[in-house]
């Protein structure tokens, strides 16, 4: 029983052992970083018509794939196939195209997420696992609008707008809203998105030889990756706007721009001594002119520069009815200037062209109805300024002998003007000098005047000192006087107070005793010294000296002593 007990322990250990050596060392499989495995049943259910990959329990690639990291499958039953994640960079976008799915309806191609066509969504910057044999994905740059200009959209799919109308939602057309300066991940394959510049841009006809276009140029920030992505939305612009030119160039009689060649309005040749400068960025060549006979039959040719702007908030009317800006240029604004000129400048005779004054009213009368017309296409215009006018030299040469003989005229004038002026000048100028001397008379007699009245001033000032202080002497003299007298008189009547009141009190001492005499011992008695000694001796027949010798006093120290009492 052990030993049975015991090949059954074995057999399971080995069991055991060797599946951990075919998990590990025949289905183990590793995911590396933005790497995914696409997995392939090799049995199951049959895939349905149509179906491309396989769901749980059917044989074929499967949909979901597997991230990074370790996995274990049978290679029996699986297959495995390591392939690169998607990575979609900053600045890009995704657009996904579905083999799976529903059908969409007849006439679409935008498709949402789980029917099979191209996604209306897109995948912004990030990683993602898509299954590419299930899902084709194209990425492409997103759209960055730069400074100055709008991005006019243009839906591609759903149901087409009504002729003069704006897109709406789920229609075909050009929307109304625009596109600010800023990033946009936009699907190219739903929206177009045009760049028109919004400021101030010149159209400029230089008479027979034609002209440019210039547009607002591109202003750069500090973000280099935008700068790129920016750069390429402009080019991809200029790429539709070549487009556009080779299509209208196509007939030299009726072409209107080229780009590097300026045409010969009336043969159709280019002009081979007369080629135009390299175009900077934002430049379009023109070929048009401005030229129209004057009210007295002479040919007229103008330069002329029309500064206008495209409003923002008309300008998706703008390219909804007209297309980019040199198809605004082209089918509105040129017509209107070279038809105003023409109209205007039929008016006006050769010679008002040439004259200041003529030619100003002419240009303030295009720069009016051009503001006027084509302000009412949403265009505004700042200003048309006339540079130059080319006349006929046969008008030409008289109008400026004439004009030169009116201003050399003019100039004799002046010239006389002046040494009149000059005269008149000169004798001011000795005016002015003689008053200088006049006037510097009078200042020194108006200072020495000055002077006197001061010095005058001074000298009354210091005697009215003077006696205001003999005043304040007098007044402090009669002041320290009546001090002495109030002194004298106090201190008198304090001595005639004390010295009565001390009389008084004699008087009261003396009433007291009723006795002169007895008043005057008291006051002998009471100004005795207190330590005085008296002896009472009574003496005999002899002197006084002789009677001290027998008190014991004789002798010469208690003499001085005796003295000492008194």
């Amino acid at each position: 029983m052990k030993r049975i007990v015991k090949i059954v322990l074995t057999t399971l250990i080995l069991l055991l052992v060797a599946e951990g050596i075919w998990l590990w060392g025949f289905c183990r499989f590793y995911v590396g970083p933005n790497e995914m495995a696409i997995v392939t049943a090799k049995n199951g259910d049959p895939l349905e018509p149509g179906q491309i990959l396989a769901r749980m329990g059917q044989k074929g690639i499967r949909e979901e794939t597997l991230g990074e990291g370790r996995h274990f499958l049978n290679p029996v039953f699986y297959d495995w196939e390591i392939v690169a994640q998607t990575l979609v960079q900053p600045g890009k976008v995704a657009v996904i195209t579905s083999k799976v799915g529903e059908k969409l309806a007849e006439g679409e191609f935008i498709a949402e997420r789980g029917q099979k066509g191209i996604w209306r969504s897109v995948l912004g910057p990030g990683k993602y696992r898509m299954n590419p044999y299930g899902y084709t994905i194209e990425i492409v740059d997103a759209i960055s609008i730069p400074i100055g200009y709008a991005g006019v959209i243009t839906s591609l799919s759903g149901q087409q707008a009504e002729n003069g109308q704006f897109a709406g939602e789920g229609q075909k057309g050009v929307r109304e809203d625009v596109l600010q300066p800023g990033l946009y991940y936009v699907n190219p394959k739903e929206y177009k998105v045009d760049v028109l510049e919004i400021g101030i841009n010149q159209v400029s006809l230089l008479g027979r030889s034609g002209g440019k276009v210039v547009t607002k140029a591109r202003q750069l920030g500090q973000n280099e990756a935008l700068n790129v992505l920016q750069s390429a939305v402009l080019e991809k612009q200029e790429a539709k706007r070549q487009d556009y030119f080779s299509k209208r160039s196509s007939s030299a009689q009726g072409q209107k721009f080229k780009q590097g060649v300026q045409v010969d309005f009336d043969a159709g040749k280019p002009l081979a001594s007369n080629a135009p400068a390299p175009l900077e960025e934002g430049e379009m060549n023109l070929t048009e002119l401005v030229s129209f006979p004057s009210r007295d039959g002479f040919q007229i040719s103008l330069d002329m520069t029309v500064e206008f702007e495209l409003s923002p908030d008309a300008i998706a009317g703008i390219f909804q009815r007209y297309g980019d800006l040199p198809a605004v240029v082209d089918k509105i604004i040129m017509p209107q200037i070279t038809s105003i000129s023409r109209n205007k400048g039929s008016e006006y005779r050769a010679k008002d062209f040439i004259v200041g004054e003529g030619r100003e009213k002419f240009q303030d009368d295009i720069t009016l109805s051009l503001e006027q017309t084509l302000g009412a296409k949403g265009v505004k215009v700042y200003n048309a300024l006339i540079r130059h006018v080319e006349v006929p030299d046969e008008i030409r040469a008289p109008i400026q002998q004439a004009s030169i003989a009116v201003e050399q005229d003019l100039t004799n004038k002046e010239r006389q003007n002046t040494a009149r002026k000059q005269a008149e000048l000169n004798t001011e100028l000795s005016l002015i000098q003689q008053r200088g001397e006049q006037v510097m008379q009078e200042t020194e007699k108006i200072k020495a005047e000055i002077a006197a009245d001061l010095e005058k001033q001074v000298a009354q000032i210091r005697a009215e000192t003077l006696k205001k202080a003999a005043e304040i002497k007098k007044m402090t003299a009669a002041i320290a006087a009546d001090k002495i007298r109030v002194l004298g008189q106090a201190k008198a009547s304090a001595l005639q107070k004390v010295d009565g009141e001390r009389a008084n009190g004699l008087k009261l001492k003396t009433a007291v005793f009723n006795d002169p005499v007895a008043y005057a011992q008291w006051r002998f008695a009471d100004t005795l010294n207190p330590e005085m000694k008296l002896n009472i001796i009574h003496a005999g027949e002899g002197t006084l000296w002789t009677d001290l010798e027998n008190t014991g006093f004789a002798e010469l120290g208690g003499a001085k002593q005796l003295k000492a009492g008194k």
